[in-house]
């Protein structure tokens, strides 16, 4: 497949004016590139498989290393705008948008994790030779141990949910120090060492571009310095704070996904969709019933992203805190990412089901691709039972209580 072109103007098209498209010194490789994703995106969808070429069109944007310190050569960029422009690329392409919000986990890992000499090592390499982060983490994926063998470790067993892992520089892995899946290390590992097998068997009804799928380990060495800390995963409450980078990660794969959605009905409505015969109007965009629905479905977009950005304030603040920050207010902004991850994931899975009212029967044709961004939603919010963050919540509304630092909360 040949690599999108990129070098189109970047003048608003139709619907933005729905969306903040402002990030900044950033906001013009930002729009290239997500124009350039979402040229080919709903094609690409229904091809599955490693997009090669819009993983280089990442790799090209300059913006890999927004969430690397400034000492190390990074744009050092807040979390809320890191979030925004993952939400602007879900809006394009989810799948890619998975993998740009991952690269941006793996490097909030080292920065929480490693030692300052593997930050300097880990996040500077990251820079200077161009990176691209995959991941071996699923925490609850015990069919892996690390071993110690004379001066090193062996890695051994297969991880799944491997986002970002095919055609990876480096792998976060993680292995459990014994039969406690909270209990784990994390290492970070050159994605070519000798042992480590990335499969290509992702085969999901969503998300079909994350190369999400297995990785195995073979005798692997890892070297002690490979390991990550301290503090490790085991250290201060800002240790625990990755949980809450990745939660709002996929808070705002749901709303980008969303926006897709309510731009791709905006434009059908507005172009395609013919207006029913008994409505007395002459365009869709005109009959009232598809006005009011359209405006509940935005309300709920917009609760839910109000919901999401305060979260976002919150989580900044606890970063900036550093060792600071108190197990209690470590609970605190979990409990508004849960609420902001909730309202975001009914809102999408509402609104990505729901424009078919609006848009009509043919909008249904494959050729839209309009499946895609319900399909998306889908999957990623079945990836961590949210009856257990709603538990979490009304804990909280009754006694006060805020929920323990865990793989998942």
């Amino acid at each position: 497949m040949n690599a999108p072109d990129t070098t189109r103007q970047l003048e608003r098209s139709e619907a933005d004016h729905l969306f903040d498209r402002d990030f900044g010194a950033h906001t013009e490789a930002v729009e290239r590139t997500a124009r350039g994703l979402e040229a080919t995106a709903a094609e690409r969808d229904r091809a599955g498989g490693t997009a090669w070429a819009e993983r280089q069109l990442l790799r090209d944007s300059g913006l890999l290393t927004l969430a690397v310190p400034a000492e190390f050569g990074g744009a050092e960029l807040p979390w809320p705008q890191i979030y925004a422009i993952v939400r602007r690329f879900a809006e394009a392409d989810s799948s890619l948008a998975h993998l740009f919000g991952f690269q941006h986990l793996q490097v909030a890992s080292v920065r929480l994790f490693a030692n300052p000499a593997q930050q300097a090592r880990l996040l500077g390499d990251t820079v200077a030779k161009g990176w691209f982060w995959g991941n071996a983490t699923n925490g609850l994926d015990t069919r892996i141990r690390l071993t110690p063998e004379g001066d090193h470790f062996v890695l051994n067993g297969v991880k799944s949910f491997c986002s970002g892992a095919t055609g990876a520089d480096m792998l976060n892995v993680t292995a459990p120090r014994g039969d406690d899946p909270a209990d784990r290390v994390f290492i970070s590992l050159p994605a070519d060492r000798a042992g480590i097998t990335v499969h290509d068997d992702w085969d999901n009804l969503g998300q079909r571009q994350t190369d999400s799928g297995s990785v195995t380990f073979e005798n692997v060495r890892v070297e002690t310095d490979e390991i990550l800390g301290p503090p490790g995963t085991r250290g201060t409450p800002r240790a625990t704070l990755r949980t809450l980078v990745s939660q709002l990660i996929l808070t705002e794969i749901y709303l980008g996904n969303t926006q897709g959605a309510l731009r791709a009905a905006w434009n059908y409505v507005q172009h395609e969709a013919r207006p029913w015969f008994s409505s007395g109007v002459a365009r869709a965009a005109d009959d009232p019933y598809g006005q009011v629905r359209f405006a509940e479905l935005w309300i709920g977009y917009r609760g839910a992203l109000a919901l999401a950005v305060q979260a976002e304030q919150a989580l900044q603040q606890a970063w900036e805190r550093g060792d600071a920050l108190s197990a209690r207010e470590r609970g605190e902004v979990a409990l508004l990412i849960w609420q902001a991850k909730i309202a975001a994931g009914r809102a999408a899975l509402d609104v990505t089901s729901r424009i078919f009212e609006l848009m009509g029967a043919r909008a249904t044709a494959a050729r839209y691709g309009h499946d895609r961004y319900w399909r998306n939603v889908r999957v990623h919010t079945l990836h961590d039972n949210l009856d257990y963050k709603l538990q979490d919540i009304g804990r909280w509304v009754l006694d006060d209580t805020v929920p323990e630092p865990s793989i998942y909360s």
